[in-house]
């Protein structure tokens, strides 16, 4: 039977402890030669490679990570997950994003309902609904046929759609599939949806509703605002409208919708990316063999994840070494660098998907745990973010340990030549130097120009961003997150440390919370 046992409580946990002190002084300038490079590096579902030549890792430290990983039953905790155990201890929920990609262990029922033929038929739906769009079936109040389609929804519901949709633009331009243009709406702030209403024409527009609850406050205002600016418009929101939600929520089989796709409980936010949440936008702006291939490289990153050999498995690999240095270097970040414009909103999404999963000081049990959980995670494109932040990674007091995505290509192939080479060539150049940079750094005697290097970093790399390397992308971090929560004994799959201000706001705005200081502060801003 599979215990779930605090990260402190094992034995490896304390070899590694042990082991802290060659991590911490681990000599990049002499460790970091080309035969390390060559192998540490681990293959990766998508025609991605995981390199693990720039961490502070040895063969001695490695063999421990393994002894954790069994220590802690990590891959047949997937398994349970897999199978449709109740993981989500806090809600009493199973945890099925992975099955809306294809099943990997036992048919999951609830109630009678096998959950992976209901997933495989809302695909079917959303994809069949999307052609008709595109095929002009569907068409506005006016009879215009739909060239653009905007998501209306907040925190998973958009983040992930979002950061897939933009990962792919470029791609979708260069090989002709673009459908439809899109845009999100996420913020309650009025000049969000304004600002993306003012630019577009409503006779052609489809609305998404995204909301699983369907009582969602943020989304639901927006679904006004868009409402009152269509029916100004002369338009009928019913024919410009769909919604994505639970078969339970107030949403569900409404009239006030030209079609409703659904999830269910099973399905947390974060991790929706790749069912109805993220596939009917993705589906409608470039076609539903898109969405399928996102799916592929998802599956396939899922089976990967259950090798049990941490030098086979990148997605527990990259969580053990997150864990080393967390836990036993003591570092209280990572970043997220992707060297591709496409994934500029991709860090965005995970560090929802991270900080929402992780940020817990109490274990699956209710129990304060007495160690360090998940890291703060943030993150922007190179190289952008080498003229924005990196001078503190390279010489601030902190070592934030740092995770490179890369690509041999890029996804339009439309480049220019200066001095010598291509921007593409350039900016490959830039990435593999800073990598090179933060291991070794550079002696100097003034020590304004020293850099102490030292600095960890993996790298992910590829030919190009395709849909199916993007699908294997969101699965190996999605995955990653779920074994370090198994490592650190969290619920990685609720959110209650987003309620509290939810609740606040209602008082606030009912003016009667009988709390001095919300009152206080609602005056400040005239509420």
């Amino acid at each position: 039977m599979v215990q779930f046992t605090n990260l402190d409580a094992t034995e490896a946990y304390k070899k590694l402890l042990a082991l802290a002190p060659h991590g911490k002084s681990f000599n990049f300038k002499q460790e970091l030669q080309a035969e390390r490079v060559k192998a540490y590096q681990v293959p990766m579902a998508g025609g991605l490679t995981y390199s693990y030549a720039a961490k502070a890792v040895d063969e001695s430290i490695l063999k421990v990570l393994q002894e954790l990983a069994d220590e802690q039953e990590l891959v047949a905790k997937y398994k349970l997950l897999l199978d449709g155990e109740v993981m989500n201890t806090g809600e009493k929920r199973k945890v099925l994003h992975h099955l809306v990609r294809g099943q990997l262990g036992q048919k999951v029922l609830h109630e009678g309902k096998d959950l992976g033929a209901f997933y495989a038929q809302e695909l079917q739906r959303f994809c069949a609904f999307a052609e008709k769009v595109h095929q002009g079936h569907y068409r506005g109040t006016k009879g215009t046929a739909f060239d653009t389609v905007v998501q209306i929804g907040i925190g998973g519901s958009d983040l992930g759609p979002r950061a897939l949709y933009l990962a792919l633009e470029n791609w979708a331009d260069r090989q002709g599939k673009r459908n439809m243009k899109a845009a999100f709406i996420s913020n309650v702030d009025p000049d969000d949806g304004s600002q993306v209403l003012s630019g577009l024409n409503l006779e052609s527009t489809l609305f998404v509703l995204v909301s699983k609850s369907g009582i969602t406050q943020e989304t639901l205002a927006n679904e006004l605002f868009v409402k009152a600016k269509l029916r100004a418009a002369g338009l009928d929101p019913a024919k410009h409208m769909v919604a994505v939600t639970s078969e339970t929520s107030p949403l569900a089989h409404n009239s006030e919708y030209l079609d409703s796709f659904y999830i269910d409980d099973f399905i947390g936010g974060r991790y929706s990316s790749t069912s109805a949440v993220g596939g009917v936008i993705l589906s409608l702006a470039f076609g539903p063999e898109t969405f399928k291939a996102i799916l592929s490289g998802a599956h396939e990153a899922d089976t990967t994840a259950l090798e049990r050999d941490i030098r086979k498995n990148p997605a527990l690999l990259d969580a053990l070494i997150g864990v080393w240095e967390r836990n036993m270097l003591d570092y209280p970040s990572t970043a997220i660098l992707p060297y591709s414009q496409a994934l500029s909103r991709f860090p965005a999404h995970l560090q929802q998907l991270d900080m929402e999963s992780n940020g817990k000081r109490v274990n699956r049990f209710g129990e304060v745990l007495n160690y360090a959980t998940g890291p703060v995670v943030f993150g922007e494109p190179g190289t952008n973010g080498q003229h924005s932040f990196y001078q503190l990674l390279h010489q601030g007091t902190d070592i934030v340990p740092l995770q490179f995505i890369g690509f041999a290509e890029s996804q339009r192939k439309d480049d220019v030549e200066v001095d010598g080479s291509t921007s593409q060539n350039k900016l490959k150049a830039n990435l593999i130097a800073q990598i090179v940079a933060f291991a070794k750094g550079k002696d100097d005697q003034n020590k304004n120009k020293e850099f102490p290097g030292g600095r960890p970093s993996s790298l992910i790399y590829g030919k190009t961003l395709t849909p199916e390397a993007l699908g294997a992308l969101l699965a190996h971090f999605e995955n990653k997150v779920m074994f370090q929560g198994f490592i650190w004994n969290l619920n990685s799959f609720d959110q209650e440390g987003v309620q509290l201000g939810k609740v606040l706001t209602k008082q606030v705005l009912a003016k009667n919370s009988g709390d001095s200081a919300l009152e206080a502060y609602a005056a400040l801003l005239s509420i």
